[in-house]
């Protein structure tokens, strides 16, 4: 277990280094995007808007083939090669015939959505979403096979180009436009959402370049026989990842139906942005997916794997708390990554945090019944947490605004984690240790709640008091895993040259 463990850290390591830095990278478009499109013009709620719908169509149009490619490519029985073709090709032809459909009836779906005046932004989006979705096994393929280092050069590749255009649109072309009007005849200084949209769409085309070796691999075609099984079981996992991301982006989606007009538009712009600080827990629990995914289904005839799910669930628990803790300690610091026409909506960042730990938690239980080929369960659960979400959006938010929003999306994913855990403990038992995950959650939330009580006036006098219960929060973590931390101190001492040269 231990060599298995240090094996998935090791993994979570480099794909956590490629979704930390490239999510702090992306970080600095939130401060671009916040500081140059006022709150009150509601352009950061129509970004906020389209990018929730690319999510749901991103799932929509993967259906669910990334973690069926695993499953497939780790079966004896099955060549790892043409399980990878199937699923891709698959996923190539539905993307393709998405987009020539947005395409044809592009207008009528701007209209339909509120865009009427500007349907090239949905039209740019369609392309990239489907892009995206034809990546999205590409980039399996590259986990399938341990390829994290190519795999974090590709995204991180995305992300600097990206952010470099951005900058470029942002800071650089309106000074270029004034000063060197003949070579800025394309700039229209009043397009600045428009930008963010045909920035993105140039940077997903030029990462499908990057794949080139792979692509070699669809030659094999789709294989009908294969592409039922694989059908068969992926459909319960695209229900799941409906339902999953809806609990995710349905309060973004519809918040522009309940909260109709340019009120709207800045409410949702305000919420969008402060969601933004609470993303530190979506990077860390996309990071241990990424690597946690491949490590699991192939490893799926272990003897130890209920164990070791129970392990890794203890320790995702502990530094996802920890986290938790760091960005409401610091968010004095940390708030400052939006404009100040945007704090008033920074009271939802401890409640989506909170949420999002939920959704790890939830993705972490998700193993029992995917490796029991049993995926309808995923459905059923997200579905019981949709419908909680909706009908707090539905209900709250004309009264409440976008914090309905927050809470929809905490008790949405509390109750998914709740069912998942009492149904896998029948189902498929994991011995978790429930007592500290527990103790965990209490101490942490009773440090947060500690701090808001005392709360000094003094910036300077609050973050000294916050960081010293951070620091309480490490030393009981610590105390509590010295087992762990003693096996790690000791691994770290015998690599000192000091070790060898006593040891000699």
């Amino acid at each position: 277990m231990a060599n298995s463990l240090k094996k998935l850290a090791g993994q979570t390591a480099i794909y956590g280094l490629s979704s930390i830095i490239g999510r702090f990278l992306n970080y600095l478009l939130v401060p671009l995007y916040t500081y140059k499109i006022t709150a009150a013009s509601g352009g950061y709620g129509v970004v906020t808007n389209i990018y929730a719908y690319t999510a749901f169509l991103l799932v929509m149009l993967t259906f669910g083939m990334e973690t069926t490619f695993f499953y497939f490519a780790n079966r004896e029985d099955v060549d790892a090669d043409k399980a990878f073709s199937t699923a891709a090709s698959a996923v190539g032809v539905v993307s393709l015939l998405f987009l020539c459909a947005c395409l044809t009836f592009l207008q009528p779906i701007a209209n339909a959505l509120g865009y009427a005046a500007h349907p090239e932004y949905l039209g740019m989006m369609a392309a990239v979403v489907a892009l995206d979705a034809f990546q999205a096994i590409l980039f399996a393929l590259l986990r399938h096979q341990n390829r994290a280092i190519k795999f974090v050069t590709l995204k991180l590749s995305f992300i600097f180009a990206n952010i470099g255009l951005n900058l470029f649109i942002f800071l650089l072309a309106p000074t270029l436009y004034v000063r060197c009007p003949q070579l800025m005849g394309w700039y229209n200084p009043d397009y600045q959402v428009g930008y963010i949209f045909v920035v993105n769409l140039i940077c997903t085309g030029a990462v499908t370049f990057g794949f080139i070796p792979e692509l070699k691999k669809l030659r094999f075609g789709i294989d009908g026989k294969l592409l039922k099984q694989m059908l068969s079981y992926t459909w319960p996992l695209l229900l799941f990842g409906i339902i999953g991301i809806l609990n995710q982006v349905a309060d973004k989606i519809c918040y522009k139906f309940i909260v109709p007009g340019q009120e709207g538009e800045v409410q949702l712009g305000i919420y969008g942005a402060c969601v933004k600080i609470a993303m530190i827990i979506a990077i860390f629990t996309q990071a241990f997916r990424y690597a946690y995914e491949p490590f699991v289904f192939g490893g799926q005839r272990d003897k130890n794997s209920p164990e070791m799910q129970a392990v890794v669930m203890k320790y995702f628990v502990m530094t996802t708390l920890l986290a938790f803790l760091l960005v409401m300690m610091y968010i004095d610091i940390l708030k400052y990554i939006i404009s100040d026409a945007y704090w008033e909506g920074l009271k939802v960042v401890p409640i989506v945090m909170m949420a999002e730990i939920f959704m790890g938690i939830y993705f972490n239980l998700s193993f029992w019944y995917k490796l029991n080929k049993q995926t309808w369960w995923g459905a059923i659960f997200s579905a019981i947490g949709c419908a909680a979400l909706l009908t707090i959006n539905f209900i709250f938010v004309p009264k409440y605004g976008y914090v309905a929003c927050a809470w929809g999306g905490f008790a949405g994913y509390f109750i998914c984690m709740m069912l998942s855990y009492i149904v896998g403990q029948i189902k498929a038992p994991v011995p978790y240790k429930i007592l500290p995950l527990l103790g965990y959650f209490a101490l942490a939330l009773g440090l947060y709640f500690f701090a808001g009580l005392i709360c000094p006036e003094s910036i300077v006098w609050r973050l000294v008091l916050n960081t010293g219960l951070v620091l309480v929060y490490v030393v009981v973590m610590c105390y509590c895993e010295r087992e762990l931390v003693g096996k790690i101190t000791s691994a770290v001492l015998r690599k000192l040259p000091g070790h060898y040269s006593a040891k000699k």
